[in-house]
Protein backbone atom coordinates (compact mmCIF):
# COMPACT_ATOMS: atom_id res chain seq x y z
CA UNK A 1 0.00 0.00 0.00
CA UNK A 2 2.83 2.37 0.36
CA UNK A 3 3.22 2.80 -3.36
CA UNK A 4 -0.38 3.67 -4.09
CA UNK A 5 -2.64 6.63 -3.53
CA UNK A 6 -6.00 6.39 -1.80
CA UNK A 7 -8.42 9.26 -1.46
CA UNK A 8 -10.82 9.69 1.46
CA UNK A 9 -13.02 12.74 1.11
CA UNK A 10 -13.54 15.04 4.08
CA UNK A 11 -16.90 16.76 4.19
CA UNK A 12 -17.26 19.84 6.35
CA UNK A 13 -20.50 21.68 5.69
CA UNK A 14 -21.72 24.92 7.12
CA UNK A 15 -24.31 24.07 9.77
CA UNK A 16 -27.91 24.81 8.84
CA UNK A 17 -30.45 26.29 11.16
CA UNK A 18 -30.71 23.34 13.49
CA UNK A 19 -31.27 23.78 17.19
CA UNK A 20 -28.63 26.18 18.49
CA UNK A 21 -26.97 23.69 20.82
CA UNK A 22 -26.61 21.08 18.07
CA UNK A 23 -24.94 23.66 15.87
CA UNK A 24 -22.61 24.70 18.68
CA UNK A 25 -21.58 21.11 19.39
CA UNK A 26 -21.02 20.43 15.71
CA UNK A 27 -18.84 23.52 15.33
CA UNK A 28 -16.83 22.50 18.40
CA UNK A 29 -16.30 19.11 16.77
CA UNK A 30 -15.01 20.75 13.60
CA UNK A 31 -12.72 22.98 15.67
CA UNK A 32 -11.20 20.04 17.56
CA UNK A 33 -10.80 18.00 14.37
CA UNK A 34 -8.86 20.86 12.79
CA UNK A 35 -6.57 20.81 15.83
CA UNK A 36 -6.05 17.08 15.28
CA UNK A 37 -7.88 16.05 18.45
CA UNK A 38 -10.30 13.57 16.95
CA UNK A 39 -11.27 12.05 20.29
CA UNK A 40 -12.66 15.39 21.47
CA UNK A 41 -14.15 16.01 18.04
CA UNK A 42 -16.12 12.75 18.23
CA UNK A 43 -17.41 13.65 21.68
CA UNK A 44 -18.79 16.92 20.31
CA UNK A 45 -20.28 15.27 17.23
CA UNK A 46 -21.97 12.74 19.54
CA UNK A 47 -23.72 15.61 21.34
CA UNK A 48 -24.77 17.22 18.09
CA UNK A 49 -26.23 13.96 16.79
CA UNK A 50 -27.99 13.28 20.09
CA UNK A 51 -29.79 16.61 19.70
CA UNK A 52 -30.38 16.24 15.97
CA UNK A 53 -30.37 12.68 14.60
CA UNK A 54 -30.70 14.00 11.02
CA UNK A 55 -27.49 16.02 11.19
CA UNK A 56 -25.70 14.73 8.08
CA UNK A 57 -22.73 17.04 8.58
CA UNK A 58 -22.03 15.62 12.02
CA UNK A 59 -22.28 12.03 10.77
CA UNK A 60 -19.89 12.78 7.89
CA UNK A 61 -17.31 14.44 10.04
CA UNK A 62 -17.63 11.95 12.87
CA UNK A 63 -16.98 9.17 10.35
CA UNK A 64 -13.84 10.98 9.22
CA UNK A 65 -12.57 11.42 12.79
CA UNK A 66 -13.18 7.72 13.44
CA UNK A 67 -11.28 6.93 10.24
CA UNK A 68 -8.36 9.01 11.49
CA UNK A 69 -8.39 6.98 14.73
CA UNK A 70 -8.53 3.69 12.78
CA UNK A 71 -12.02 2.97 14.11
CA UNK A 72 -13.16 1.68 10.74
CA UNK A 73 -16.21 -0.19 12.01
CA UNK A 74 -17.39 2.89 13.84
CA UNK A 75 -16.93 4.98 10.73
CA UNK A 76 -18.85 2.40 8.67
CA UNK A 77 -21.72 2.64 11.16
CA UNK A 78 -21.85 6.40 10.57
CA UNK A 79 -21.83 5.87 6.82
CA UNK A 80 -24.70 3.40 7.22
CA UNK A 81 -26.68 6.13 8.99
CA UNK A 82 -25.86 8.52 6.16
CA UNK A 83 -27.10 6.06 3.55
CA UNK A 84 -30.43 5.97 5.37
CA UNK A 85 -30.56 9.76 5.53
CA UNK A 86 -29.47 10.26 1.92
CA UNK A 87 -29.40 7.11 -0.23
CA UNK A 88 -28.34 9.05 -3.33
CA UNK A 89 -25.04 10.40 -1.94
CA UNK A 90 -22.19 9.09 -4.08
CA UNK A 91 -19.73 10.50 -1.53
CA UNK A 92 -21.08 8.27 1.22
CA UNK A 93 -20.76 5.12 -0.87
CA UNK A 94 -17.21 6.06 -1.92
CA UNK A 95 -16.15 6.65 1.67
CA UNK A 96 -17.83 3.49 2.96
CA UNK A 97 -16.09 1.55 0.21
CA UNK A 98 -12.73 2.80 1.46
CA UNK A 99 -13.58 1.81 5.02
CA UNK A 100 -14.75 -1.66 4.02
CA UNK A 101 -11.55 -2.14 2.07
CA UNK A 102 -9.60 -1.29 5.21
CA UNK A 103 -11.30 -4.12 7.13
CA UNK A 104 -10.80 -6.51 4.16
CA UNK A 105 -14.51 -6.69 3.31
CA UNK A 106 -13.51 -6.44 -0.33
CA UNK A 107 -16.66 -7.59 -2.08
CA UNK A 108 -18.79 -5.18 -0.06
CA UNK A 109 -16.29 -2.41 -0.80
CA UNK A 110 -16.60 -3.14 -4.52
CA UNK A 111 -20.38 -2.91 -4.27
CA UNK A 112 -20.06 0.52 -2.68
CA UNK A 113 -17.63 1.85 -5.26
CA UNK A 114 -19.84 0.55 -8.04
CA UNK A 115 -22.82 2.32 -6.49
CA UNK A 116 -20.87 5.57 -6.12
CA UNK A 117 -20.02 5.45 -9.83
CA UNK A 118 -23.60 4.58 -10.80
CA UNK A 119 -24.75 7.70 -8.96
CA UNK A 120 -22.01 9.88 -10.45
CA UNK A 121 -20.33 8.59 -13.60
CA UNK A 122 -17.82 11.48 -13.49
CA UNK A 123 -16.61 10.74 -9.95
CA UNK A 124 -12.80 10.85 -10.23
CA UNK A 125 -12.08 9.69 -6.66
CA UNK A 126 -14.44 6.70 -6.92
CA UNK A 127 -12.70 5.42 -10.06
CA UNK A 128 -9.33 5.91 -8.40
CA UNK A 129 -10.38 4.10 -5.24
CA UNK A 130 -12.09 1.29 -7.13
CA UNK A 131 -8.87 0.87 -9.10
CA UNK A 132 -6.95 0.59 -5.86
CA UNK A 133 -9.37 -2.07 -4.64
CA UNK A 134 -8.91 -4.03 -7.87
CA UNK A 135 -5.15 -3.78 -7.33
CA UNK A 136 -5.67 -5.27 -3.89
CA UNK A 137 -7.72 -8.08 -5.45
CA UNK A 138 -4.96 -8.60 -8.07
CA UNK A 139 -7.27 -7.61 -10.91
CA UNK A 140 -4.57 -5.44 -12.44
CA UNK A 141 -6.17 -5.05 -15.86
CA UNK A 142 -9.42 -4.01 -14.20
CA UNK A 143 -7.50 -1.53 -12.08
CA UNK A 144 -5.82 -0.08 -15.16
CA UNK A 145 -9.23 0.40 -16.78
CA UNK A 146 -10.38 2.44 -13.77
CA UNK A 147 -7.19 4.48 -13.72
CA UNK A 148 -7.67 5.14 -17.44
CA UNK A 149 -11.10 6.60 -16.68
CA UNK A 150 -9.76 8.65 -13.79
CA UNK A 151 -6.98 10.03 -16.01
CA UNK A 152 -9.53 10.89 -18.68
CA UNK A 153 -11.63 12.80 -16.13
CA UNK A 154 -8.72 14.65 -14.48
CA UNK A 155 -5.74 14.62 -16.88
CA UNK A 156 -3.75 17.15 -14.83
CA UNK A 157 -3.84 15.15 -11.60
CA UNK A 158 -0.89 12.79 -11.15
CA UNK A 159 -2.54 10.21 -8.87
CA UNK A 160 -4.09 8.28 -11.77
CA UNK A 161 -0.73 7.92 -13.46
CA UNK A 162 1.20 6.86 -10.36
CA UNK A 163 -1.38 4.18 -9.56
CA UNK A 164 -1.63 3.02 -13.15
CA UNK A 165 2.14 2.78 -13.33
CA UNK A 166 2.18 0.51 -10.28
CA UNK A 167 -0.52 -1.73 -11.79
CA UNK A 168 1.47 -1.95 -15.02
CA UNK A 169 4.53 -3.00 -13.03
CA UNK A 170 2.50 -5.89 -11.63
CA UNK A 171 1.81 -7.20 -15.16
CA UNK A 172 5.46 -6.51 -16.11
CA UNK A 173 4.55 -3.75 -18.55
CA UNK A 174 7.64 -1.82 -17.53
CA UNK A 175 7.64 0.43 -20.57
CA UNK A 176 4.07 1.46 -19.84
CA UNK A 177 4.84 1.95 -16.15
CA UNK A 178 7.82 4.14 -17.00
CA UNK A 179 5.65 6.31 -19.24
CA UNK A 180 3.11 6.76 -16.44
CA UNK A 181 5.74 7.73 -13.89
CA UNK A 182 7.24 10.15 -16.41
CA UNK A 183 3.77 11.67 -16.84
CA UNK A 184 3.27 11.98 -13.07
CA UNK A 185 6.64 13.70 -12.70
CA UNK A 186 5.82 15.99 -15.61
CA UNK A 187 2.66 17.06 -13.78
CA UNK A 188 4.44 17.38 -10.44
CA UNK A 189 8.25 17.58 -10.57
CA UNK A 190 8.43 17.11 -6.79
CA UNK A 191 6.33 13.93 -6.68
CA UNK A 192 8.58 11.82 -4.46
CA UNK A 193 6.71 8.54 -4.89
CA UNK A 194 6.92 8.83 -8.68
CA UNK A 195 10.72 9.05 -8.54
CA UNK A 196 10.88 6.11 -6.15
CA UNK A 197 8.60 3.95 -8.32
CA UNK A 198 10.35 4.93 -11.53
CA UNK A 199 13.61 3.92 -9.89
CA UNK A 200 12.10 0.51 -9.21
CA UNK A 201 11.20 0.10 -12.88
CA UNK A 202 14.68 1.08 -13.97
CA UNK A 203 16.15 -1.40 -11.48
CA UNK A 204 13.95 -4.15 -12.91
CA UNK A 205 15.23 -3.20 -16.36
CA UNK A 206 18.83 -3.46 -15.09
CA UNK A 207 19.36 0.28 -15.53
CA UNK A 208 21.10 0.59 -12.19
CA UNK A 209 22.73 3.98 -12.71
CA UNK A 210 19.44 5.55 -13.78
CA UNK A 211 17.64 3.87 -10.88
CA UNK A 212 20.14 5.33 -8.41
CA UNK A 213 19.57 8.79 -9.89
CA UNK A 214 15.83 8.50 -9.23
CA UNK A 215 16.33 7.29 -5.67
CA UNK A 216 18.83 10.11 -5.10
CA UNK A 217 16.26 12.59 -6.36
CA UNK A 218 13.57 11.18 -4.04
CA UNK A 219 15.98 11.46 -1.09
CA UNK A 220 16.95 15.05 -2.05
CA UNK A 221 13.24 15.89 -1.94
CA UNK A 222 12.73 14.05 1.36
CA UNK A 223 15.91 13.15 3.29
CA UNK A 224 13.86 10.97 5.66
CA UNK A 225 12.17 8.85 2.97
CA UNK A 226 12.89 5.33 4.25
CA UNK A 227 11.57 3.53 1.16
CA UNK A 228 14.00 5.28 -1.18
CA UNK A 229 16.97 4.40 1.04
CA UNK A 230 15.80 0.79 1.09
CA UNK A 231 15.45 0.65 -2.69
CA UNK A 232 18.78 2.37 -3.23
CA UNK A 233 20.38 -0.18 -0.93
CA UNK A 234 18.97 -2.98 -3.11
CA UNK A 235 20.67 -1.50 -6.16
CA UNK A 236 23.95 -1.14 -4.31
CA UNK A 237 23.69 -4.75 -3.16
CA UNK A 238 23.13 -5.78 -6.77
CA UNK A 239 26.28 -3.82 -7.69
CA UNK A 240 28.15 -5.68 -4.91
CA UNK A 241 28.71 -2.42 -3.03
CA UNK A 242 27.92 -4.15 0.22
CA UNK A 243 29.13 -1.57 2.73
CA UNK A 244 27.28 1.19 0.90
CA UNK A 245 24.17 -1.02 0.85
CA UNK A 246 24.38 -1.51 4.62
CA UNK A 247 24.65 2.25 5.10
CA UNK A 248 21.40 2.75 3.18
CA UNK A 249 19.61 -0.06 5.00
CA UNK A 250 20.77 1.60 8.22
CA UNK A 251 19.16 4.83 7.05
CA UNK A 252 15.92 3.10 6.09
CA UNK A 253 15.71 1.41 9.50
CA UNK A 254 16.66 4.64 11.25
CA UNK A 255 13.66 6.39 9.72
CA UNK A 256 11.33 3.39 10.00
CA UNK A 257 12.23 1.12 12.89
CA UNK A 258 9.52 -1.41 11.89
CA UNK A 259 10.78 -1.87 8.33
CA UNK A 260 10.98 -5.67 8.49
CA UNK A 261 12.24 -6.22 4.96
CA UNK A 262 15.07 -3.74 5.47
CA UNK A 263 16.27 -5.77 8.46
CA UNK A 264 16.08 -8.96 6.43
CA UNK A 265 17.98 -7.52 3.47
CA UNK A 266 20.59 -5.97 5.75
CA UNK A 267 21.03 -9.39 7.30
CA UNK A 268 21.67 -10.84 3.84
CA UNK A 269 24.40 -8.27 3.19
CA UNK A 270 26.04 -8.92 6.56
CA UNK A 271 26.01 -12.63 5.81
CA UNK A 272 27.77 -11.91 2.50
CA UNK A 273 30.39 -10.01 4.48
CA UNK A 274 30.70 -12.99 6.90
CA UNK A 275 29.23 -10.98 9.78
CA UNK A 276 27.13 -13.95 10.85
CA UNK A 277 26.12 -12.72 14.30
CA UNK A 278 24.92 -9.40 12.88
CA UNK A 279 23.08 -11.21 10.10
CA UNK A 280 21.29 -13.45 12.59
CA UNK A 281 20.29 -10.49 14.73
CA UNK A 282 18.80 -8.75 11.69
CA UNK A 283 16.97 -11.84 10.47
CA UNK A 284 15.58 -12.39 13.98
CA UNK A 285 14.36 -8.79 14.12
CA UNK A 286 12.74 -9.16 10.71
CA UNK A 287 10.94 -12.27 11.94
CA UNK A 288 9.75 -10.47 15.07
CA UNK A 289 8.28 -7.77 12.83
CA UNK A 290 6.38 -10.31 10.77
CA UNK A 291 8.68 -11.12 7.83
CA UNK A 292 9.28 -14.82 7.19
CA UNK A 293 13.02 -15.02 7.81
CA UNK A 294 12.97 -18.42 9.48
CA UNK A 295 14.61 -20.34 6.65
CA UNK A 296 17.74 -18.20 6.96
CA UNK A 297 17.63 -18.36 10.74
CA UNK A 298 17.28 -22.15 10.78
CA UNK A 299 20.03 -22.65 8.22
CA UNK A 300 22.66 -20.31 9.60
CA UNK A 301 21.83 -19.22 13.15
CA UNK A 302 21.21 -22.43 15.10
Amino acid sequence: MKNLIIIFLVFVYAADCFAQNAEDFYNLGVYNAKLGDHVKAIAEYDKAIELDSNNEEAFYDRAYSKFMLNDYNGAIADCNSLVLLNPLSSNTFNNRGILKSQIEDLEAAMTDFNRAIELDTLYFEAYLNRGLLKDKMKDYNGAIADYNKAAELEPTRPESFINRGKAKEEIEDYKGAMADYDRAIGLDPEYILAYNNRGNVKFNLKKNKAALADYDRAIRLDPEYALAYYNRANVKFDLKKYKAAIADYDKAIGFDSKFALAYYKRGNVKFKLKIRKGACLDWTKAAELGYDAYESINLYCN
